[in-house]
């Protein structure tokens, strides 16, 4: 394979942080955020303007380091080892408790297509799905990859169903949008609350910085695709959001497992729920895959650098990273059970801040990388940095305040337990050099 075959474009950058982005959690929002009326509103824009502070930072921190292999070596090169190790510590724990949500998420779209699943434990339709895609990625990357692809172009038809409805509506009848409007009062708690919320469906906004060795231009392509892609899929989320709520009464949209599907069964035609739920399990199926793939290599490439145990690093004959996928998957499943004590809105929720939680590590370090540059003052595009690099810690810290002290506790609990395993395999090199 030659450079100019294996080198991603512009829009295929782009491509990948929509599709990374969009997975399941925008599905099941707007049962999340129903309780909130108007402050999840508020909240969705004041996430979409920390998102794009975020964008900003990788955006610059790839134009700077255009040879530095992703996340983790930004970090690594301005704040130093343990740093870059907690942050990716951190985004790798993530991966495997997103798998347990997207699973949890799936289930509720899942029982509206299938009447039948409705009757069985929805934690045990969880699992069912989390290692059905263990098993597919065992069988190689390639096959892993197969079923990607099959499932990235379905991703956003139940997004633009729910658009298009929403847009006949407001022009055939106008007062569907207003019979039914929100009556939580604004304050800021919860705008604060329903923000830190939605920012889970914005995770994945890192995306094209993950492959830098394999983008073509990486100092110019990666801020501009970083910075497309994350507007966009805000742009899609705000609209596909708002409709639900205001066309569903609070309380019933609150209780609802397959919100967009409710949309359609009651405003659309007869069945149209059920076609659109389809579509939303077929998008978190391919989300799953997808996640499930990027954990499995994430371990292995992590165990390859001598930061986890290297048989975590072993492929199986297929080439897949099988003990790291089995690992990751005993990992997930724990998560669900233990979340599956709740309704399954409650749990996707809980899951989601628990995500969240371990995602801002890696955003907060990057955001303090930025801010590490411009200090030094010896990369390019210096002017405009600091600015960026406040902005971005700014909102990773409100997003921490509005996490709640449940989740920000376990999400601690679980970057903190990644600390004696740096230290035993740094010990462990040492020794093998002595």
């Amino acid at each position: 394979m030659n450079d100019g075959e294996r080198k991603l474009g512009f829009w295929m950058c782009t491509a990948l942080v929509v599709g990374n982005t969009i997975g399941i959690g925008i599905f099941l929002l707007p049962a999340s955020l129903a309780p909130y009326g108007f402050n999840a509103t508020i909240g969705w824009f004041v996430t979409v303007l920390g998102c794009v502070a975020l964008a900003s930072v990788f955006a610059r921190l790839a134009r700077s380091m255009p040879n530095a292999d992703g996340p983790y070596g930004f970090i690594r090169a301005t704040l130093g080892d343990v740093p870059a190790f907690i942050a990716m510590w951190c985004y790798w724990v993530s991966l495997w408790i997103t798998n347990a949500a997207i699973a949890t998420g799936v289930v509720g779209y899942l029982g509206a297509v299938f009447p039948s699943v409705a009757a069985l434990h929805p934690a045990l339709v969880a699992l069912a799905l989390l290692w059905t895609f263990v098993i597919i990625n065992l069988f190689g990357v390639r096959t892993g990859g197969r079923v990607q692809v099959a499932t990235t172009a379905l991703k956003l038809l139940p997004m633009v169903a729910v658009a298009l409805l929403g847009v006949w509506l407001l022009l055939t009848a106008p007062a569907s949008y207003t019979a039914h409007l929100p009556t939580a009062a604004i304050d800021l708690p919860h705008v604060v609350t329903a923000s830190t919320i939605a920012l889970f469906a914005m995770l994945g906004l890192e995306s094209a910085t993950v492959p830098a060795s394999r983008v073509q231009d990486p100092g110019r392509t990666i801020p501009r695709a970083t910075i497309a892609g994350t507007v966009l899929t805000a742009v899609i989320y705000i609209l596909v959001s708002t409709v639900p709520m205001l066309l569903i009464p609070e309380a019933e949209l609150a209780k609802s497992n397959a919100p967009f599907a409710l949309v359609m069964e009651r405003f659309a035609a007869a069945g149209a729920g059920q076609w659109l739920a389809l579509f939303v399990v077929i998008s978190g199926l391919g989300a799953l895959n997808g996640w499930t793939l990027l954990v499995g290599e994430l371990t292995r490439s992590m165990a390859m650098n001598g930061v986890m145990p290297a048989p975590l690093a072993r492929n199986n004959a297929r080439g897949a990273p099988a003990i790291a996928l089995i690992v990751t998957g005993v990992l997930g499943s724990g998560m669900v059970v233990m979340t599956y004590s709740k309704s399954l809105v409650d749990s996707f929720t809980y899951i989601t801040n628990v995500v969240t939680a371990a995602n801002l590590p890696l955003y907060l370090c990057a955001s303090l990388a930025l801010a590490v540059l411009w200090r030094r003052g010896d990369k390019a595009g210096v002017r405009g940095m600091l600015p960026v690099a406040v902005l971005g810690t700014a909102y990773v810290l409100f997003a921490f305040v509005g996490l709640g002290h449940e989740p920000f506790l376990l999400g601690l609990v679980l970057a903190a337990a990644g600390l004696p395993l740096y230290v035993f395999m740094r010990l462990r090199r040492r020794a093998a050099v002595a």
